[in-house]
């Protein structure tokens, strides 16, 4: 069951840019989007120059909250695989049934390492035990 507004006022009330504690750090927030324009990730290669002091605060929020709905859809896939511990292929299926996350379907691997597009699974790369994270290759993916 969803909730009608699950993210009004997420920043009523919250802490602010100079004191809040903040899940990630601004700094690197402030090095990724300086740097995120002259990667080759869309940008037109400039990068940006001048970032204002709110301005990594609320891409440190919206950050949270990608993280706590992939996290909702990934449990979701727990349940229904009738487990209780998240696992890889459970993100995979979340990002696979979720509209939302169609931008990641590519940075999703099946189990023989290759990027995935459409239904399969997905499995542990060589080298990866139990209980480690996964291995991401030069462009992020899992």
């Amino acid at each position: 069951m969803r909730l009608a507004r699950p993210y009004s006022g997420v920043f009523r009330g919250g802490a602010t840019a100079r004191t809040g504690p903040h899940a990630l750090p601004l700094a690197r927030i402030k090095k990724i989007m300086k740097r995120s324009a002259g990667d080759g990730s869309g940008g037109d290669g400039t990068g940006a120059r001048m970032i204002s002091g709110e301005a990594p605060v609320v891409f440190s929020r919206a950050c949270e909250l990608f993280v706590a709905e992939l996290t909702r859809a990934a449990w979701a896939a727990t349940l229904d695989g009738k487990r209780r511990t998240v696992h890889r292929e459970d993100v995979a299926q979340a990002v696979r049934d979720t509209d939302l996350f169609d931008f990641l379907v590519d940075v999703v691997k099946d189990d023989a390492g290759h990027e995935h597009g459409g239904d399969g699974g997905v499995g542990a790369g060589a080298g990866e035990g139990e209980g480690r994270a996964p291995a991401c290759d030069d462009d992020g993916a899992l």
